[in-house]
């Protein structure tokens, strides 16, 4: 079998067959989660800046400071998934751009 037959046969069973993303809203969101299972995010600058954080908050009452910290939170992570999303993206596409070039 020829190289492009094979593809051709691998894409039609990979057609006919379920996406199972689980939890996931799509194959990047599997990927952004896979990276950051074996990535832990949590280095010695976040933790410094998280320091940082709570001195700012020092003498704010507890449920003031989750009503501050939660969004921070979400905002970060959000920020971080969109970027590692389009990187993946744009890492797509240039490898589309160099087969086009060849």
């Amino acid at each position: 079998m020829k190289m492009g037959e094979y593809i051709r046969e691998l894409e039609t069973y990979v057609a006919s067959c379920k996406l199972n993303l689980g939890d996931g809203e799509s194959v990047l969101s599997l990927l952004y989660e896979a990276y950051g299972d074996i990535n832990p995010m949590y280095d010695d600058q976040i933790k410094a800046d998280f320091a940082e954080l709570y001195q700012a908050l020092n003498g704010t009452p507890l449920r003031e400071m989750g009503w501050i910290i939660n969004p921070v939170c979400a905002l970060c992570r959000d920020h971080e998934r969109s970027g590692f999303v389009h990187g993946v993206q744009v890492g797509i596409r240039l490898a589309q751009e160099t087969r086009i070039a060849e």
